[in-house]
């Protein structure tokens, strides 16, 4: 199936969002994701499908400031 990560078009073989994490090498507690502009609990990544044509952003927290 074909989604949108971060932007851009991807074919992945998972269905499971978390699924999508794991292949992506990203730790589940580094990163909010929203999937078609809904942000997802993390309890529920293992449970959320992936659907052709769905939209992922990966939200990384970043430290800094002044």
């Amino acid at each position: 199936m074909v989604i949108s990560v971060n932007g851009k078009s991807e074919e992945i073989q998972t269905s499971v969002l978390l699924d999508l994490l794991r292949v992506k090498q990203i730790e589940p507690q580094m990163v909010a994701v929203e999937l078609n502009d809904v942000l997802i609990d993390r309890d529920r990544l293992d449970s959320t499908m992936l659907q052709d044509g769905d939209r992922v952003e990966f939200l990384f927290f970043m430290g800094g400031g002044l």
